[in-house]
């Protein structure tokens, strides 16, 4: 059976915005095998999906020579790189060392596919299609820019584990505080206000509350202050992606920003409402058709008004 790599780093959004480049090789090519060499907490997604078959760790130690011109090559990393038909790098490289090295490995078919996306052209595409836009020299071409996720019953068996079934009239909104970057994120006492007021109007409403490592230090202050304008919650952290995905896809809504939380929700078929600021939601914000875009004319998300995002949340639900 033929046999393909993607190598790919970067963080969560990085990579969901390149499953779909993933997605289209498993569906136009059924007989060709997928495997990811990236960081496996994040890869993972891709397995427990089934677009994937195996993942491998980037951070292998024996990796760090096929970054060096002219290095002995681990013997195991040359055969395994050699193994396959075809190799997709997404990874920085400037001088052209890594590619040298995988074909001195035996790759004899590199497409060298570029980490960044254009995101100043005033006619750039959405980013997972710029992403996958390699694959037109295998004569694949991309025509939906997003992927719809299902995990596997693994997935399913930690998320069951985590948060407490909701009642059948319960409503259950999803809600990520953060993102990457402190730029990209609205005011915690926005977020505090608008789920204050839906809880008040709507008592049915509960919300889970996702966070990760760029919230560790903060989350804590703020579920303390959701529980004190008596918010209902619950809260997702540090979970296995596809185990989180499981959760999300229980939701009715999720609200967040440009992160790549969102669009993990997105691939989950979540509704969503994410509000953008300094990023171009036309190539960074999700492409799944219930996606709700919050932009800020200006670029800062304090000029968004909590009155803004609450008409579309409340359309939404």
């Amino acid at each position: 059976m033929a046999k393909m790599l993607f190598i790919r780093g970067g963080a969560v959004g990085d990579f969901i915005l390149t499953l779909p480049a993933m997605q289209l090789v498993r569906e136009s090519l059924p007989d060709v095998e997928i495997e990811i060499l990236g960081y496996e907490s994040i890869a993972q997604l891709a397995t427990a999906s089934g677009i994937a078959v195996n993942t491998r760790s980037i951070e292998h130690g024996p990796m760090a020579n096929f970054f060096v011109p002219g290095a002995e090559l681990d013997l195991q990393l040359t055969n395994y790189f050699a193994s396959f038909n075809v190799v997709v790098s997404y990874l920085y490289d400037p001088d052209g060392y890594f590619a040298e090295n995988l074909r001195r490995a035996g790759v004899k078919h590199l497409v060298e596919a570029s980490h960044r996306v254009d995101d100043e052209s005033l006619d750039a595409r959405p980013a997972a299609q710029q992403l996958a836009t390699p694959l037109e020299g295998l004569a694949l071409y991309l025509e939906n820019p997003f992927v719809e996720l299902e995990f596997d019953s693994a997935a399913h068996s930690i998320a069951s584990t985590v948060v407490a079934s909701h009642g059948a009239d319960e409503i259950l909104i999803a809600l990520h505080p953060g993102s990457g970057s402190p730029r990209k994120n609205w005011s915690r006492k926005n977020w505090i206000d608008v789920a204050t007021v839906l809880s008040r109007e709507n008592p049915r409403i509960r919300f889970l509350v996702v966070s990760g490592e760029a919230e560790a230090e903060t989350i804590g202050d703020f579920l303390m202050q959701l529980g004190a304008a008596g918010v209902p919650w619950s809260e997702a952290r540090d979970l296995p992606l596809p185990a989180l995905g499981v959760l999300l896809k229980r939701c009715q809504l999720f609200l967040g920003h440009d992160s790549g939380m969102s669009h993990l929700a997105a691939a989950c078929g979540v509704k969503c409402v994410l509000l953008f600021g300094p990023t171009r939601p036309d190539i960074w914000a999700p492409q799944n058709p219930m996606v709700e875009i919050v932009s800020a004319e200006d670029g800062k998300l304090s000029s968004i008004r909590v009155a803004d995002a609450l008409e579309k949340i409340v359309g939404a639900i």
